[in-house]
């Protein structure tokens, strides 16, 4: 996986397109939690997963390897704060064991893109 040039776009990153459709699938699984989690947990997920791709974009953009890795970091923080959030869902009764599972792989495979994106640089 090498790094973008200036004349590429961060939406070429496979991983970005991942984490674009991670936001899209924890807006659905999510529209199914309590209404009175929506100023809470809810919210919360939904900002950790729409976090991932933009700190991408926003690392991309800055045209340095240097903050390019820093905004990945970030990225990635913001993944495991997304990963303890669905954890809390599941014990809470919001997301069932296979929805969780199936969200969690995804998780993996960001991470370990974007660690590989890291790698990289």
């Amino acid at each position: 996986m090498s790094v973008l040039t200036e004349n590429q776009h961060f939406k070429d990153l496979i991983v970005w397109q991942k984490s674009i459709m991670l936001v899209k699938h924890i807006h659905q699984a999510s529209s199914h939690w309590p209404r009175e989690e929506m100023y809470g947990l809810t919210s919360q997920a939904r900002r950790a997963a729409c976090s991932i791709p933009a700190n991408i974009a926003e690392g991309h953009g800055r045209y340095s390897p240097k903050e390019f890795a820093r905004f990945l970091m970030i990225a990635h923080g913001s993944l495991m704060e997304l990963e303890t959030l669905l954890h809390i869902a599941k014990e809470l009764g919001f997301l069932g064991l296979e929805q969780l599972e199936t969200l969690e792989a995804q998780v993996r495979e960001i991470g370990r893109m974007l660690n590989g994106l890291l790698r990289s640089l």
